[in-house]
């Protein structure tokens, strides 16, 4: 999700992307067929949309927890199509490049806190705060059908992590490219769109140690000392699908993540290496512009 709850991606667009933006982008690789279709001109649709929504989702404390939490959250719903900045279903972002194919965004994503003393692994630690990311990513779209409505883009984002308190720490980096193929009007049906995105993730020894060490003060009888390093951490697979009706905007995500073969697998914190996470969520648009703007996307 260009701008995704990470490390765990939910709903799109608002803000993606797995709610909070909490991307229900969120983040999939599956398979699609591509509906072939004359050329179709590019719409006129208004240059942004706001209003408000609820979604509700379920995913754990943190990526290998073996505690997940049910959310209900309040989010807003905005969509942008200015020359520079866009918040739509790919995303928010601000476009640094733009040719026929590539794309060079700014990515961003973010991690919600964790309360140790409600986590079994993480009892008697220090709590997770909420993280932000952000950094450059350059798209490169490898294929779309003729009318653009189903595309297929590998997005290569690498991004600066940070921790949101008040004297915030760097927590290095995080490279996740990732193929991502979105479909318009999926099967058939109208103003469906399914996306579909999978890929690799890689991080920095400094937010794997965040994450996944357990210094010695902290070792306790089935948690013994332990350092992460940094390199390969995991591999995610989402789904999401959204429809924008009249004045409603609904949207759903289903991840798989798996922590197998990830630098830190051994970690004492790592309780499982794979699950999945889901959510569901409505808006409603309150309001648009009445400056309308050329849109193919």
């Amino acid at each position: 999700m260009p701008f995704s709850v990470a490390p765990y991606s939910t709903f799109p667009i608002l803000l993606r992307s797995p709610l909070l933006g909490l991307g229900l982008t969120a983040a999939i690789l599956a398979t699609a067929c591509a509906v072939l279709a004359q050329p179709a001109a590019a719409d006129e649709k208004p240059l942004w949309e706001a209003g408000m929504g609820v979604g509700g989702l379920v995913m754990p404390d943190y990526r290998g927890s073996s505690q997940s939490r049910a959310y209900a959250l309040p989010m807003p719903y905005f969509v942008y199509r200015g020359e520079f900045l866009k918040a739509d279903r790919n995303g928010v972002r601000g476009t640094l490049l733009d040719t026929d194919r590539v794309e060079l965004n700014i990515s961003g994503a973010a991690s919600l806190p964790v309360n140790s003393d409600k986590n079994d692994a993480r009892q008697g630690m220090t709590d997770l705060k909420p993280t932000v990311e952000v950094g450059p990513s350059l798209d490169v779209n490898l294929w779309r059908t003729t009318d653009h409505r189903t595309k297929l883009d590998l997005r290569l984002p690498v991004r600066a992590a940070f921790t949101v308190e008040s004297s915030p720490k760097s927590l290095g980096w995080v490279f996740s490219p990732r193929l991502n193929l979105d479909v318009e009007d999926v099967a058939g049906f109208n103003g469906w769109n399914l996306g579909l995105l999978a890929g690799p993730l890689f991080q920095s020894r400094r937010y794997n140690d965040y994450f996944y060490s357990v210094a010695p003060q902290y070792a306790a009888a089935g948690r013994p000392a332990y350092q992460a390093g940094g390199g390969y951490a995991g591999t995610q697979v989402l789904s999401s699908l959204s429809k924008r009706f009249k004045s409603t905007w609904v949207g759903a995500f289903v991840r798989w993540d798996t922590l197998k073969g990830a630098a830190f697998e051994d970690s004492p914190l790592v309780r499982r290496d794979q699950y999945l996470a889901a959510g569901l969520a409505v808006a409603w648009v309150l309001g648009e512009s009445s400056k309308k703007v050329e849109w193919d996307y």
